[in-house]
């Protein structure tokens, strides 16, 4: 398996208070964070470990890493419709 760019989802996970992160490129990456900085550095160690232990290869000298940060919110409805 060859690679070129590496897409990460980040989810913040509301009762555990942490951001969890996934990923389809690289076999086996599943870790969490209590911010955004520290998950980014986590990534950046396990990345090219799984990587490696994955056989997960790439002609660049540098593979670039796309993290993806989704974060959900509410709000009170300002203008409620009647039921």
């Amino acid at each position: 398996m060859a690679t070129s760019l590496i897409v990460v989802r980040a989810q913040w996970d509301q009762e555990a208070a942490v951001w969890v992160a996934t990923t389809d490129d690289v076999p086996g990456l599943a870790t969490e964070a209590d911010t955004l900085e520290a998950l980014r550095d986590k990534l950046l160690v396990m990345i090219p470990e799984l990587m490696q232990a994955n056989n997960v290869a790439s002609d660049l000298p540098e593979i670039p890493i796309h993290i993806i940060a989704e974060l959900g919110a509410r709000i009170p409805n300002p203008t409620p419709r009647a039921a």
